[in-house]
């Protein structure tokens, strides 16, 4: 990543229109930073228009250009129209950057009477980015170009325990995504999904525990998006996640095994949402070989 250089970045986003959803915070503000730094025209999404207005506003200061919509991504009708609305503004989207999200960190048994965690995540993280993929694939189709990128989490390769809810969903958009890329491929449409691993954004702010483990910066995380635009893979991960997705193909006993042994020296939820105190030795030496988990 760290020899993608700006000039590689505007060859490939220079002119285009770039939707960025979740742009008002965290990766998605960066990203849209980064890019209209190299001359993207980058359409901004979240629900709230303030910090929306202002992260356009900062753009067009450093002297980008943005657009910005502000969109429920959990309620289908207003991505529907806000779809309809960004086409009948600017005729064609060049990539859609499916970023925006929601993670929560609670075990399994701790959610037997909290099912909504489950509908919530799938909401945002599977239905409405399918549905903004509804929305804008025929016009790709029709052009016959573009580009789909989709922040996942490191989690789907690793299994990570206490991210069922949100795991799950990523999982989802993830084989969503692999059977579209099979179907567009030959319409030369790309679909890239990011394997992020943890990113020190407001969505992971409250797990106080995260304060002291290895994780990305949001300008990093920007820069894996830009890598995806500008080589569109199939797929972007870190070697972590790779070593993950590999132990549980060739030996899951192990993986499992691993998994095991983070979820029970690490606190719940709720103790994960209070505690101050810094990680213990166990704690810091299994943070190093436990993924972290995020977008």
């Amino acid at each position: 990543m760290a020899n993608l250089s700006k000039k590689a970045i505007t060859k490939a986003v220079k002119g285009k229109n770039i939707i960025i959803t979740g742009a008002s915070s965290g990766i998605g503000e960066r990203t849209a930073f980064l890019l209209s730094e190299c001359g993207a025209h980058v359409i901004l999404l979240a629900r709230t228009e303030d910090k929306l207005k202002m992260v356009k506003e900062n753009i067009e200061t450093l002297g980008g250009a943005a657009s910005y919509y502000p969109c429920d991504l959990t309620n289908m009708d207003e991505i529907e129209k806000t779809s309809e609305k960004i086409l009948a503004d600017f005729k064609h989207v060049d990539v859609l950057v499916n970023n925006a999200g929601r993670s929560i960190r609670r075990s399994v048994h701790e959610s037997v009477n909290r099912f909504h965690d489950f509908e919530r995540t799938m909401e945002i993280n599977y239905f409405g980015a399918v549905k903004i993929i509804l929305g804008f694939l025929p016009t790709m189709i029709g052009r016959q170009t573009g580009q789909i990128v989709n922040i996942s989490s490191i989690g789907v390769l690793a299994n990570s325990p206490r991210f069922s809810a949100y795991v799950a969903s990523k999982a989802a958009l993830d084989a969503f995504s692999r059977c579209l890329a099979a179907e567009v491929k030959g319409d030369n449409i790309k679909v890239t999904n990011i394997f992020m691993p943890l990113v020190r954004t407001p969505m992971i702010a409250p797990t106080k525990l995260y304060r002291y483990m290895p994780a990305l910066m949001p300008d990093e995380a920007a820069m894996m998006v830009a890598k995806a635009i500008v080589h569109k893979p199939n797929s972007i991960a870190s070697n972590m996640g790779k070593f993950a997705s590999a132990t549980y193909s060739l030996a899951p006993a192990i993986n499992v095994g691993i998994q095991s042994i983070g979820y029970r020296i690490f606190p719940s939820t709720r103790a994960g949402l209070t505690t101050d105190k810094k990680l213990n030795l166990a704690q810091r030496a299994f943070a190093r070989i436990l993924p972290g988990e995020y977008h």
